[in-house]
């Protein structure tokens, strides 16, 4: 599971372990300084990988450009070919305005 720093709590991390679910979240600076401030039996830190971690990112920025389309944001097409059709179109402007 991909998510940014907003997701990296305990919690959130314990949960995902006991379903056997790989987590890929960056550890915030506030936790990294809190692990080092308790000391040596703190327990290691979190898995992290960062070319997984770019590639979500990637993907999540594109999304976002996407939602700027306000057909796709809304979902106003409803059927499923006119959406694609749509969603199509929207990566071929967003590509060529590179």
């Amino acid at each position: 599971m991909l998510t940014d720093k907003a997701h990296s709590s305990r919690a959130i991390r314990d949960h995902l372990r006991r379903r056997r679910i790989r987590a890929v979240i960056p550890e915030p600076a506030d936790q990294i300084a809190n692990r080092k401030r308790k000391g040596r039996n703190s327990g290691r830190p979190p898995g992290f990988d960062r070319d997984a971690c770019k590639r979500r990112n990637t993907v999540e920025r594109c999304i976002n450009r996407l939602k700027q389309w306000r057909g796709l944001a809304t979902r106003y097409e409803k059927t499923a070919t006119v959406f694609r059709a749509a969603l199509h179109i929207a990566g071929i402007f967003l590509r060529s305005a590179r």
